[in-house]
């Protein structure tokens, strides 16, 4: 008895003793020049093979590390590479200042503004969702990008169809065709695809999201009217990545989604699949269908070939096939039986590729030239109508970057084509090409160590709709204090297309073809202006940040859908403008591994061309927000609260307004970690207000949707890291 009694002493005393070898520490990471915290800096102790990310204070907070000294590496893209060594025990704070680097290869943090810079040194606006919150909204929903965007302050993502669940983005209220999406610089979703762009973009191989809102035609051309959404994808790195996850709900959906990369020396590869099943949904029990069926699978290879330190050719392939069908949950099942006969089927098929070239011709100048082709084949089915045809779009550009310590301009020129072709079994032929030619010029300039300027000049030449001058300026004041202003403004155009979400919504029934002889296209300007503060409460104990926006973007001969005297809808301009104007406020407090989130935005967007200037339908001008984090190295969990104002539909009746609320709960472990997310768990639905379908069963019809359809919905996932899981080794 003596004995084991020795022994457990012994065995509490040995375990002190390896308990006082190792250290748990906090390193903290700062950008040299604004001496601001860095999100997302990677921390890496060499010789243990033990990595971390910083959180938003930058900090990367480690356990276990023993007593000596250590190779550290500290890399972030943008900033030079700290390699150094520590001793520990240190009795000094662990603080680290990672300097700009200026003019190399993977010098760019910000893609979207073709500029390298830092984004705290950029006078163009812009909003960056990546990392971990990029992360989180994965496990909410891994099948498409619909929840990422959704829940940024001033962006609505408008259902368009019950039975497909086609959705658009809005930003401040605007349309979805007045967005630009990119994927790397690619415009390679939106036309014939519509609402169905959204629904087919899997998020887990995306890097970072990048949203400029306002007039961003003069970096990219036509289209981006309310603003642009580039997806940044994910790019291989010498360290193994792997993940593998799974997401079932009790809606009776599966998704898998695998992701894998990789590089050395001379090569690299990405490697992603996705796929997905729904079971036709209906918790209202009123036989038709709140999601539909559904069957889609993606992949997205990329390779990637490193000739030397100052070059990079990479060449990708996105292709996916799409196939829901939704409406009379009975036909779905069982075929056409008596009242039972609505059903909306959409088959999609889409293969694209990039193909990018980057080389450094010396210490400042950086060349590069890009091309994509794209193509998408739909097929919409409704009871004695269909909608068929094929779209071909090709992109190509080149550039030159020249990137100094207090200014950098970029000289490009880009061509894009698109060609509809539709079904010739069609009894209206809708067939349109656009080919659109245009050369841009965008410079910054730090004018002192406070101001910033930022100019840039499109000339498009869209054939058959005219020539367009896009200038577009901005300014940026920035002080010691943490506080920063933005003041920016710019022209834009869009150039018509039978694409509009008032034709996806009567499935392009009886639509008449562009006609250019009677149509311009739309024009537009736009205006900003922002102030953001970051500070420390109470003895540094609280962090705090504000960020206020005031925008206006007005719009001249908008793009009309009018029944004309032949019972067929013609497009038309409006005899007066759109105009949209008010504000996002964003708040965020942090205490420890706990984090508040509160937004609002005021949408004053009116029609000016009608009668009394209404507001535009389905466009809540009071929305609000607040997200509650708490996050460890072990745990995150939290708890989401959106406020949606009443709208207005077409018809002039005003709906109610309506709350939504989410949980997410995720526990990391080495291998990886499991989420559960509880989603609308108030089962708000827009069939407790009014009804989502209204008779007769055989031939229903479907009002406008102003409300989640689905309800709450809840989830279980796992996710499988083979190679490790840094968010299990760092606190936010």
């Amino acid at each position: 008895m003596q004995t084991r009694l020795w022994s457990v002493l012994f065995l509490f005393i040995l375990c002190g003793v390896v308990n006082a070898q190792n250290n748990d520490i906090n390193i903290k990471v700062f950008s040299e020049h604004e001496k601001e915290p860095l999100l997302g800096a990677t921390v890496l102790f060499e010789d243990l093979e033990k990595g971390a990310i910083t959180n938003y204070e930058g900090i990367a907070t480690f356990s276990g590390i023993p007593n000596g000294a250590h190779k550290l590496m500290i890399s972030f893209v943008g900033f030079k590479t700290i390699e150094t060594s520590i001793t520990l025990p240190s009795s000094k704070e662990l603080i680290f200042y990672m300097e700009e680097s200026h003019g190399e290869l993977n010098a760019v943090v910000i893609k979207s503004t073709r500029s390298s810079r830092d984004i705290r040194r950029i006078p163009t606006r812009i909003e960056v969702i990546g990392g971990e919150e990029l992360g989180e909204k994965n496990m909410m929903n891994p099948t498409n990008i619909s929840m990422v965007l959704r829940e940024s302050t001033g962006i609505q993502m408008q259902q368009t169809s019950l039975s497909s669940g086609n959705q658009n983005i809005r930003i401040q209220g605007l349309d979805g065709r007045y967005t630009q999406l990119l994927r790397d610089g690619f415009p390679i979703y939106g036309g014939f695809s519509s609402g169905l762009s959204i629904m087919q973009i899997p998020p887990l191989d995306l890097y970072q999201f990048e949203i400029i809102k306002g007039s961003a035609s003069t970096l990219y051309g036509g289209g981006a009217i309310a603003g642009l959404v580039n997806l940044i994808s994910k790019t291989p790195d010498f360290e193994p990545e792997m993940d593998i996850m799974f997401t079932q709900t009790h809606a009776l959906g599966s998704t898998l989604n695998v992701f894998y990369s990789k590089r050395n020396d001379k090569y690299g590869i990405s490697l992603y699949g996705s796929g997905n099943y729904q079971k036709v949904y209906d918790p209202e029990d009123d036989g038709f269908s709140n999601l539909p069926e559904t069957k889609s699978f993606a992949f997205n290879p990329k390779f990637y070939y490193y000739p030397s330190e100052e070059t990079t050719f990479w060449i990708g392939l996105n292709g996916s096939y799409d196939d829901r069908i939704g409406g009379d949950v009975s036909t779905i099942e069982n075929g056409q039986n008596g009242i039972h006969q609505y059903t909306e089927e959409n088959i999609s098929k889409r293969l694209s590729s990039q193909a990018v070239y980057t080389t450094k011709l010396d210490s400042v100048r950086e060349f590069t030239i890009k091309n994509s082709f794209s193509f998408f084949d739909r097929e919409l089915d409704v009871p004695n109508m269909q909608f068929k045809g094929k779209q071909l779009n090709s992109f190509s550009e080149v550039t030159l970057q020249h990137n100094y310590t207090k200014n950098d301009w970029t000289l490009g020129a880009n061509l894009y084509t698109t060609s509809f072709d539709e079904d010739d079994s069609a009894p209206i032929q809708r067939d349109q090409n656009d080919l659109t030619f245009g050369a841009f010029v965008n410079s910054n300039f730090d004018l002192s160590d406070n101001w910033i300027l930022e100019t840039g000049l499109r000339t498009d030449f869209a054939k058959g709709w005219g020539i367009f001058v896009l200038p577009r300026v901005s300014l940026l004041y920035k002080n010691d204090s943490g506080f920063s202003s933005r003041l920016g403004g710019g022209l834009g155009y869009k150039t018509p297309d039978i694409f509009t979400e008032e034709a996806e919504f009567i499935n392009f029934e009886d639509v008449l073809r562009i006609d250019q002889n009677s149509l311009k296209a739309e024009r537009s300007y736009g205006l900003n202006l922002d102030f953001n503060y970051k500070t420390k409460l109470f003895n540094e104990t609280i962090g705090f940040s504000m960020n206020q926006l005031f925008y206006l973007t007005s719009i001249d001969n908008g793009l009309l859908l009018n029944l004309n005297s032949d019972g067929f809808f013609q497009f038309q301009n409006a005899p007066g403008s759109i105009l949209s104007k008010g504000a996002e406020t964003n708040v965020k407090f942090s205490y420890g591994h706990f984090k508040w989130f509160v937004n609002y935005a005021l949408i004053d967007a009116k029609l000016n061309y009608l009668p009394g200037n209404p507001q535009k339908p389905l466009t809540a001008k009071h929305n609000g927000g607040s997200v509650i984090m708490y996050e460890t190295s072990k745990w995150r969990l939290g708890y989401e609260t959106y406020y949606t104002g009443s709208q207005v539909l077409s018809s002039g009746v005003e709906t109610t307004d309506f709350v939504t609320m989410g949980f997410l709960a995720m526990r990391n472990f080495d291998w990886g970690g499991i989420y559960t997310n509880f989603e609308n768990f108030t089962d708000r639905r827009q069939s407790r207000f009014s009804p989502l379908v209204t008779p007769p069963h055989s031939n229903p019809t479907f009002p406008e949707i102003y409300a989640p359809t689905d309800g709450f919905i809840f989830s279980v996932g796992i996710i499988i890291k083979p190679f490790g899981n840094h968010s299990e080794h760092h606190d936010d």
